[in-house]
């Protein structure tokens, strides 16, 4: 063996030598830091009560590792009461949160009820007409298919609760049968479209509009008994005496035909007779002004002349008829207006 293997010899003996020394004085240094850990843990203690009055004094021993498990024992219990308070008092205000949603969620429900019962009263009034209606245009209205069909066209099984399905709540199965009705009713409507159609110059050729278009229009003298203005005799009248309380307003035509009198008269002052089809004439009398001229053609609804004062009259007013052949006949029965004097 060389020289340099013998020093490198000597060198691995002398560091694994300090090595096993420092790795042992490691060792020794924890187990001397543990017991000494321990003796402070176990060093003892005594706690003595002294009351103020006569009575024994009381006194127990204990050490440190004891009296400080007690004391993390203690912490423990008392974050663990006040964590749980806070969890209580917030899971408190969420439920209080809500209660409060609740009822007004149920206040809103009970909203939504009677707009849902008002929804039904509409729509039975709504039936109600419908079906008459049908019945005078001699249609038939047709049954609605499905299940939840409204037979002979009754909304009543609407509100019989026998025929709520299973599972559902009643506003929601009453809703369906409305829907199902709603859609039965579709065709029969239709029908009645085409029906107007098809008629549509059959209306403009009876006198079926009011002949004064005007928000301030009334009637002041219907057809029919009546006290004269003037003499105070009861008399037939025989027109309907339509009144803006003012002259100038515009005055339409019943409707389409051809003008056949345009004149003065003492007693209807400035007057217009259109002629229309199926043997109708109307008369419209104590005009301002003329807007038409005899021989005309009109529409329905065309300005022919104003409102006046013309004639024997109490004031500005329209004296409208309406004869069929020789027969004069009560306008009202034409047009859709509420007679009011």
């Amino acid at each position: 063996m060389s020289k340099t293997q013998k020093t490198i010899k000597k060198y691995e003996k002398r560091f694994a030598s300090n090595v096993t020394k420092g790795f042992g004085s490691f060792i020794k240094s924890i187990g001397n830091f543990f017991v000494k850990i321990f003796k402070a843990l176990d060093s003892k203690l005594t706690i003595m009560i002294v009351p103020h009055s006569q009575s024994k004094v009381i006194n127990f021993q204990t050490n440190v590792f004891a009296l400080s498990l007690s004391a993390l024992v203690i912490i423990g219990i008392l974050g663990s009461f006040f964590y749980y308070n806070r969890r209580s008092i917030s899971t408190n205000m969420e439920i209080a949160n809500l209660q409060d949603q609740n009822r007004a969620t149920l206040a809103s429900l009970d909203e939504l009820r009677d707009e849902n019962a008002n929804l039904f009263q509409a729509a039975k009034r709504f039936q109600n007409s419908l079906s008459q209606s049908l019945s005078l245009l001699g249609i038939s209205q047709v049954e609605n298919s499905s299940n939840s069909s409204i037979s002979n066209s009754d909304l009543s099984s609407l509100f019989s609760s026998s025929e709520i399905t299973n599972g559902t709540s009643r506003e929601v199965s009453d809703i369906r049968e409305l829907t199902s009705y709603l859609e039965g009713a579709v065709e029969p409507i239709e029908q009645i479209g085409k029906m107007l159609k098809t008629q549509q110059s059959l209306f403009t050729e009876i006198p079926s509009i009011n002949p004064v278009k005007n928000p301030n229009v009334h009637i002041s003298m219907a057809f029919g008994p009546n006290m004269h203005p003037l003499n105070g005799n009861w008399y037939i009248h025989k027109g309907i005496d339509f009144s803006t309380w003012r002259s100038g307003d515009p005055v339409l035509a019943t409707a389409s035909g051809q003008v056949v009198t345009v004149g003065y008269d003492n007693s209807f002052g400035n007057f217009i007779i259109i002629k229309h089809n199926h043997g109708i004439y109307t008369r419209y009398a104590h005009l301002n002004s003329f807007r038409v001229k005899k021989g005309q053609l009109v529409d329905q609804g065309e300005v022919i002349g104003t409102i006046g004062n013309t004639g024997i009259s109490t004031g500005p007013h329209l004296h409208y008829e309406v004869h069929i052949g020789s027969d004069v006949v009560d306008p009202a029965k034409y047009i859709n207006i509420k007679v009011a004097k």
